[in-house]
């Protein structure tokens, strides 16, 4: 019958009084309109389902949908974690989990391109060399792994799940990879050292900005509100581990006896926000200021 497209279409079919999803290889742009005839058009076993409700096809067709992104999380889990493996163990020392990186000192040292020596005011010596090493360029040899690993795995996932995306929906992950590789490349190229001194804050300032944002969207103002579901828990968590790296990390734990009671300050975000959350009610503040309060 000539080449199939690529393109994937749903397509409903009607047989007596039940109906059959099917995900058809589209042989041209009208097929989307003439529907679906058993006899001539292939159907993906993996992706069709026998007679059944509505209700029962939708279940199944958005189940598709929601597992198809977490085998697209999980793999690129992967990924980072494998990158970050094989990156400590190409690191001197070669072979082992740790590396020996020199001491950082100040800004400059991230920047010593800015610091050739000009004797005589003359010529410029160009003697670059990375004073912070491996901590300035572990981080491209990580991204370089992160890069490849997705180029090798992520098709490999998408043949896999194809069924359950559309055409323009299959590679938007990896699209989206090849877009941000670069920028934090650059980032990493030109502020690797703002970042070294400031990712802790950073850290900190992310994780209380997208709780509020969550738990606002979510609309969260009790704790009720907040274990009604297990995954308003799981994120509640993500969030605290974040907050506590970030206190670990400015901290660096030197002194335990001072620094370990910092991390009881970790639920402190939620807590205020949820103790706070009912005098911000915009539908209060309107029904006081309609009042004249």
């Amino acid at each position: 019958m000539g080449p199939w497209r690529e393109s994937v279409v749903f397509v409903l079919v009607e047989s007596g009084p039940t109906s059959r999803m099917c995900v058809n290889a589209a042989l041209n742009p009208l097929s989307s309109m003439t529907g679906c005839i058993w006899a001539s058009w292939p159907c993906y076993p993996s992706c069709c389902t026998g007679s059944s409700s509505s209700g029962t096809q939708e279940r199944r067709v958005f189940g598709l949908f929601s597992s198809s992104a977490l085998l697209q999380h999980i793999t690129a889990m992967l990924e980072c974690s494998v990158s970050t493996v094989v990156t400590l163990l190409v690191t001197e020392p070669v072979g082992k989990l740790s590396i020996h990186s020199c001491r950082v000192q100040m800004l400059s040292d991230w920047y010593t391109m800015l610091y050739n020596p000009s004797p005589d005011y003359i010529n410029t010596l160009h003697c670059t060399q990375e004073a912070v090493y491996p901590l300035y360029t572990i981080v491209l040899i990580y991204y370089a792994f992160c890069l490849v690993l997705m180029m090798l795995l992520r098709p490999l996932l998408v043949k896999k799940i194809a069924c359950g995306l559309g055409k323009s929906d299959r590679f938007k992950s990896i699209y989206a990879a090849l877009y941000f590789f670069p920028i934090l490349t650059v980032l990493q190229a030109v502020g690797g050292g703002l970042l070294y001194y400031a990712f802790p804050y950073i850290i900190l300032v992310l994780s209380l900005v997208t709780l509020a944002v969550y738990m606002s969207a979510s609309e969260i103002q009790s704790f009720k509100n907040l274990i009604a579901k297990k995954k308003r828990l799981v994120v509640l968590f993500s969030h605290w581990l974040l907050h506590a790296y970030g206190i670990i990390s400015i901290s660096r734990l030197d002194k335990l006896e001072q620094d370990l009671p910092l991390l009881a300050l970790v639920p402190g975000p939620a807590l205020f926000y949820i103790a706070t959350a009912k005098f911000t009610e915009p539908s209060r503040i309107l029904s006081e200021g309609g009042n004249g309060h």
